[in-house]
């Protein structure tokens, strides 16, 4: 079973930024300790280092929008709860990792979690343009992300990789819901909300074409929940 690298997306096989996959941590051929040693790694990385990745910020070259103080802080709130998203992501794609059955899944899932660091940053730069920050739950949002994973991953690779691939179906709608709720003027969101909705798209697609199982209407309701009471705590706190 071999989960694909989505196309279009860069080669993860240089060097990462400080949030991303490290060579150096792969769960590949490793025991349980080095395992959770390796997960606790990327958790520190992801709430308490500048965020990884390389890609340019679709954004950047967007014209910045004159916004009244009410938008801007609702623009914010938007992108507190997506980078909430993106912090949640990393944890669930660790947690995933760490009791895959069959490593190549366990590394694709790094490669995944990589490519998503890309996201976390957009956010956290966009987040810093318009003079706010992360959510304050952010290693909430993390821990309980990583035990959904891992959690379902223990059901075998086949629903872990269904599991993957209903997250990112909701986050794809999530996205398009937010795209439909920013100012019409605010480019710059836009265009990192637009990117992420495709990319995550085909991170879903991916999941679907090397084996995930379709996930029961009670697990997806839950999932709905859940996501629900991290997207509105978060565009608060």
């Amino acid at each position: 079973m071999h989960l694909s690298r989505p196309t279009g997306l860069r080669d993860t096989g240089n060097t990462p930024g400080p949030a991303c996959y490290n060579p150096a941590v792969t769960t590949r051929n490793r025991n349980l300790p080095d395992r959770l040693l390796a997960s606790a790694d990327n958790a520190l990385r992801t709430l308490f280092a500048p965020p990884g990745g390389s890609r340019p910020n679709p954004g950047a070259d967007r014209p910045q929008a004159e916004l009244s103080p009410p938008e801007t802080r609702h623009v914010a709130g938007l992108m507190r709860v997506n980078h909430s998203g993106e912090v949640a992501a990393q944890g669930l794609y660790q947690g995933h990792a760490l009791v895959a059955r069959d490593p190549a899944v366990a590394e694709e899932m790094h490669h995944a979690a990589e490519e998503e660091t890309d996201h976390l940053r957009w956010c956290a730069q966009r987040l810093q343009e318009l003079d706010a920050g992360p959510s304050r739950l952010a290693p909430l949002w993390y821990a309980g992300a990583w035990s959904i994973g891992a959690l379902s991953g223990l059901a075998g690779d086949r629903w872990s990789l269904g599991f993957i691939a209903e997250t990112e179906r909701q986050v794809v709608e999530h996205l398009n819901a937010h795209l439909d709720r920013l100012p019409v003027e605010d480019e710059r969101s836009r265009a990192i909300l637009r990117r992420m909705a495709e990319e995550e798209e085909v991170h879903g697609a991916a999941a679907t074409e090397s084996g995930g199982s379709g996930l029961p209407a009670p697990v997806r309701g839950l999932m709905r929940v859940t996501a629900k009471l991290m997207t509105r705590t978060s565009y608060w706190v």
